[in-house]
């Protein structure tokens, strides 16, 4: 029951500091929305990104071309190897028909002069490689060159990798923005809380008078930088979730025709519940960061 008591208190001593500093909490909380606000447009920015490359590299497939003298046991084995390699998601077999089949139907103003190419067919049976998400591709293309009975294998080329290895520096761009963007919300609400605990240095006094321990001191400022990390991402949180929902229903879900946005739900409530908890950790740590450096201080 002590506990209890203890723990309410604090929670309604950190309530009471906000409103009785109010001025100075709100400026915290407008430092934290604005900046939350621009997290969470990276964010989103981040996460289509990640949807994208991920979206590229599972449509992406290596066509393994099969030696011409291998027969039903090579092939077997060819199989069995390519299935061991880390990263391999589905294998598809086709023979040098199919193989011509798909050529005619992708190229079919070709068709006609093709069909006189139909009994001495120059297509290779074939291994289509699919891979999962994270896979590399040069590392699973190498492996499978290596495997005999393998004539060679193609891929989309040079420009595959580049588009590939450019979303992935996007993204990580974005994920070291937005860190920045945090560690900058939390010097925004260090600093505010420190104005906060300078201004009210005779209470800490009198509570260390008579007797109170530094945790005891503590806990209403850590109570008040957690209140004001939820309070200030409220807003941002409506704001990124309306503004997305709007460009998703006006886009239809596709931007610029060819780049598929991330559907509104279930991500829009993993950004906002993201975005609730990294307020809440920016309130905490910089309120703890600022609270124990008073006190070291003035010990």
């Amino acid at each position: 029951m002590r506990f209890f008591r203890r723990f309410f208190r604090h929670i309604r001593d950190g309530f009471s500091g906000v409103f009785r500093h109010f001025s100075m909490a709100f400026s915290s909380m407008s430092a934290v929305s604005i900046t939350l606000l621009l997290v969470g447009v990276f964010a989103a920015f981040a996460i289509n990104v990640n949807f994208l490359t991920q979206e590229i590299q599972s449509n992406i497939s290596l066509v393994c071309l099969i030696d011409y003298s291998a027969d039903e046991a090579t092939k077997t084995n060819i199989e069995n190897e390519i299935k061991k390699i880390d990263g391999i998601s589905t294998i598809e077999y086709r023979t040098k028909d199919q193989e011509f089949d798909y050529y005619k139907e992708t190229y079919p103003e070709l068709a006609e002069f093709s069909e006189y190419y139909r009994e001495d067919n120059p297509f290779h049976d074939t291994f289509i490689v699919y891979m999962n998400d994270n896979a590399s591709l040069e590392n699973i293309k190498s492996s499978i060159s290596k495997i005999s009975g393998i004539s060679s294998v193609e891929d989309g080329g040079s420009n595959t990798y580049t588009l590939i290895s450019i979303l992935r520096s996007t993204r990580i761009a974005g994920l070291a923005l937005i860190g920045a963007l945090v560690a900058l919300a939390v010097y925004l609400i260090y600093n505010t809380i420190k104005i906060t605990i300078s201004a009210r240095k005779d209470e800490i006094t009198i509570m260390r008078t008579v007797g109170a321990k530094n945790s005891y001191i503590r806990a209403p400022f850590l109570v008040e930088g957690i209140i004001i990390g939820i309070i200030g991402s409220l807003l941002p949180i409506g704001i990124i979730i309306y503004l997305y929902y709007r460009l998703y229903e006006f886009t239809g879900g596709v931007l610029a025709g060819v780049i598929t946005l991330v559907p509104v739900y279930p991500y829009a409530i993993y950004l906002g519940v993201g975005l609730l908890v990294i307020g809440i950790v920016v309130g905490w740590i910089g309120s703890f960061i600022s609270v124990c450096r008073f006190l070291r201080l003035t010990r």
